[in-house]
C-alpha cells in the first residue's frame, strides 16, 4: 500500500543498522510522518529527557503521500524532544530528500543513541550504513551536500544534514536539505548535532507503486491538483509572489511585528516585499528575483530562486551567493527585517543565505536579534558586549550577527540561546517575544487574535504552521472571520489545528490548505491506504494527534500557565492601524479553548476525552 511498512532503526552508540516491520496498527490510528512518528516517540521516550542526551531519539518520516503523484507529496518530517522548547517537536521540510526516502523504501529512520565520533548515515535502497563523516565535520551544508555527492557519485543522491549551527550548539539549529529546504523550527538539528550526526545520504530507486486503488487514486489527485490550480491564492499569489505576497497585506492590517513587538506597522515594508523583489535594482539593472521554484511533486511552486547584489556591503567578499540561489521567504524576511527594523532587501537575502548555508532557523534568529537590539538600546547590552553598535535598523549588525552566529564567535554564542534565554540572561525575561522558548512568526496576536490563541497553545512552542488562523482572518479561507473579535476563535482555532495534523501526517505541504479541504485530501489518502479512510476518520486522527503532543508535554513538565503570550502583548496596545488601541484577548479565549478540547481548567486532556480518541 501507500506505506513501505519498513522502519530502519540505526543505533548510532554501537553502530547497527536494522530494518523492523511498521506498526500497521499505529499507521490505522496515526496515519503517517507527524502522527505516526509521534507515537513511536512518545512510546519509546520518557518525556523528562534531556534533549541533547544520548536518550532522546531523532527519527525522520514519510507520510502516505509522500512519494506518490499527489501534489506537494514530498513532503518529510523530524520529530524529537526540541533542543529550544524542551518540548514535542515536529519540523516539516519539503525538497525531494523525503521521497527519496521512500523510493529507497523506508517509512521512517528511528535514530537512537549517540556516535563516540562524527558519522553520517549512507541509504542506497535497502542497504544503510553509518560511515565517517571527519572529514565533514565542520563544514557547511552547502558544502556537506557537494562532498557527499562527489563521494558516492551519484547527482540524484539526496542529502540532508546540519551546518556548524547544528554543530556549535546553536539551540535553534535546522536540519537543511536539497541546499534550501529545511526542517527549520524547535531546535532539530541541535539534536542531531549533539548525535555527532552530520547527514543522512540517500538514493531510492523502487519508487512507490502499489496503491490500493491506483486508478481511483489518479483521479482524486488529478482533481485535486485541478482545485490548486483554479484558487487564487495556490494557482496565481504563491507561484508569482511565493509566501512574501503577504508582507504589505500583513502591514496594512496593522499586524506586521516590527521592533521586538513595539510596533505593529513597519514603515519600510514595502522595501523589502514580493513587490521590491520583482523590481529592477538601479545598481545593476537586475531583479532580485529570478524564477519560482517548486519541490518534489508540487503544482504550486511557491519557492524562490534570487540573484544578490554583488555590490552590497554585506557581501562583496562572498562570491559564492552571487549566483542565484534559494530565495527569501515571508517569514525569514520579517524575522530578519521588520523584526529588527532592517528595511535593506539585500543584508536580508545574505543574512537568509547564512542561515541556509550553516543551518538556523532564520526566524528565531531574526527575533533573537530583535530581542538584542532592543537590550542594546534599553542600555543593557553595550557595543563592547555585542562587538560593534547595534540599534534597531542597523542591516550591518544585522550581517555581521549573523556571521558570528554561524560560527559560534564572540556574541554569536550568546544569539544562538534563542531570545528566551538571552532575555533572562540579562533580567529582561518579558521582552523575549515567543511562547514555551520558541519565538513568535510574522503575525502581531492583537491585530490577529486567533493566532494568539494558535501560538499560545501550539505544541511546539510559538508557531504558524499548527493551526494557520490567517486563511480565516485574513485571507476568507474557508470562510472569512473578523481577525479583532475574540469571539468563536477557540473553535476556530481548534478546528484549524486538528486539520493541520492530518495534511501533516499525509505527506503533503500545508499549503495546500489555502485551497483544499479535508474532503480533498481525504479521497487521495482512502484510495492509497489500506484501509478505510473516511471524512469522519480522519477528524479523529486529527484531533488524537494533537491531544498525544499535549500529553507528552504535560508529563514534560508544561502546564496552562506556558498556553500565555508575553506581558508586552497583553498589555501595550497597538498603536496604529486598524488594530489600533487593542491587545490579545488570550486570557478570555484560552478557557474557551479549553472547553472546545474537552480539557480541564488546567488543559489537561479529560478521561471521556481521551477514551473517544483511544489515548
Amino acid at each position: 500500500m501507500a506505506w513501505t511498512r519498513k522502519i530502519l532503526r540505526v543505533d548510532l552508540s554501537s553502530g547497527a543498522c536494522k530494518s523492523e516491520p511498521l506498526n500497521m496498527e499505529w499507521a490505522q490510528q496515526y496515519l503517517g510522518q507527524r502522527g505516526l512518528a509521534t507515537k513511536y516517540f512518545i512510546s519509546e521516550v520518557d518525556p523528562k529527557v534531556d534533549p541533547l542526551s544520548a536518550a532522546n531519539k531523532l527519527i525522520m518520516t514519510t507520510g502516505p503521500l509522500t512519494g506518490t503523484p499527489a501534489s506537494t507529496g514530498g513532503r518529510y518530517s523530524v520529530v524529537t524532544k526540541g533542543a529550544l522548547t524542551g518540548a514535542i517537536a515536529c519540523s516539516n521540510s519539503g525538497g525531494y530528500f523525503g521521497a527519496e526516502l521512500k523510493f529507497a523504501g523506508w517509512d521512517m529512520i528511528i535514530f537512537e543513541g549517540k556516535s563516540a565520533k562524527p558519522v553520517y548515515l549512507a541509504i542506497e535502497n535497502d542497504k544503510a550504513e553509518l560511515k565517517d563523516a571527519a572529514h565533514l565535520w565542520g563544514k557547511t551544508v552547502w558544502q556537506t551536500e557537494e562532498i557527499i555527492k562527489k563521494s558516492h557519485q551519484d547527482p540524484q543522491t539526496r542529502v540532508c544534514s546540519i551546518g556548524r549551527a547544528g554543530e556549535n550548539g546553536v539551540m535553534y539549529a535546522c536540519i537543511v536539505n536539497d541546499l534550501h529546504r529545511a526542517a527549520g523550527r524547535s531546535g532539530v538539528g541541535t539534536v542531531m548535532g549533539s548525535k555527532n550526526l552530520k547527514a543522512v545520504a540517500v538514493r531510492g530507486t523502487q519508487g512507490v507503486s502499489i496503491l490500493k486503488d491506483a486508478k481511483a487514486f489518479m483521479s482524486a489527485a488529478t482533481a485535486a491538483k485541478k482545485v490548486l490550480a483554479d484558487n487564487a491564492v495556490t494557482g496565481q499569489g504563491l507561484p508569482t509572489y511565493g509566501t512574501q505576497v503577504l508582507m504589505n497585506v500583513i502591514n496594512e492590517m496593522g499586524a506586521l511585528p516590527t521592533r521586538n513587538h513595539r510596533d505593529s506597522q513597519f514603515e519600510d515594508a514595502r522595501k523589502i516585499s514580493a513587490e521590491a523583489m520583482v523590481e529592477k535594482r538601479p545598481s545593476d539593472g537586475k531583479s532580485h528575483l529570478v524564477t519560482n521554484n517548486a519541490c518534489f511533486g508540487c503544482t504550486i511552486a511557491c519557492g524562490r530562486i534570487s540573484r544578490i547584489d554583488e555590490t552590497h556591503f554585506s557581501v562583496v567578499n562572498k562570491p559564492e551567493y552571487w549566483g542565484a540561489s534559494g530565495g527569501l521567504e515571508y517569514e525569514a524576511a520579517w524575522a530578519l527585517g521588520a523584526a529588527n527594523g532592517v528595511g535593506d532587501l539585500e543584508a536580508l537575502q545574505y543574512a537568509n543565505l547564512i542561515c541556509n548555508e550553516d543551518g538556523f532557523d532564520p526566524i528565531s534568529f531574526g527575533a533573537t536579534v530583535g530581542a538584542a537590539m532592543e537590550l542594546y538600546e534599553m542600555g543593557i547590552l553595550t557595543e563592547k558586549q555585542i562587538g560593534m553598535a547595534a540599534p534597531f535598523g542597523s542591516a550591518k549588525a544585522l550581517c555581521e550577527l549573523a556571521q558570528m552566529t554561524a560560527r559560534g564567535e564572540g556574541f554569536g554564542k550568546e544569539l544562538g540561546l534563542g531570545s528566551a534565554r538571552l532575555c533572562e540572561k540579562y533580567g529582561k525575561p518579558e521582552l523575549s517575544m515567543g511562547v514555551k522558548k520558541q519565538e513568535f512568526p510574522a503575525y502581531d496576536s492583537r491585530g490577529i487574535q486567533g493566532m494568539g490563541l494558535a501560538y499560545a497553545t501550539s505544541n511546539r512552542g510559538a508557531c504558524h504552521l499548527r493551526g494557520y488562523t490567517v486563511a480565516s482572518e485574513v485571507l476568507g479561507i474557508p470562510v472569512k472571520t473578523d481577525p479583532l473579535v475574540t469571539e468563536g476563535k477557540a473553535d476556530l482555532v481548534k478546528a484549524f489545528q486538528d486539520a493541520t495534523a492530518v495534511f501533516d501526517s499525509a505527506g503533503v505541504c500545508v499549503f495546500t490548505t489555502f485551497a483544499w479541504t479535508l474532503a480533498d485530501l481525504q479521497p487521495q489518502l482512502d484510495a492509497a491506504c489500506e484501509g478505510d479512510w473516511t471524512m469522519e476518520k480522519l477528524a479523529v486522527v486529527g484531533e488524537r494527534i494533537w491531544n498525544m503532543e499535549r500529553q507528552f508535554n504535560n508529563a514534560a513538565g508544561f502546564t496552562a500557565k506556558d498556553d500565555d503570550l508575553p506581558p508586552r502583548l497583553k498589555t501595550e496596545p497597538v498603536k496604529t492601524g486598524p488594530a489600533k488601541g487593542l491587545v490579545s484577548g488570550i486570557d478570555k479565549m484560552l478557557p474557551e479553548y479549553y472547553q472546545a478540547r474537552g480539557w480541564d481548567a488546567n488543559g489537561v486532556p479529560g478521561k471521556e476525552t481521551l477514551k473517544r480518541l483511544g489515548l
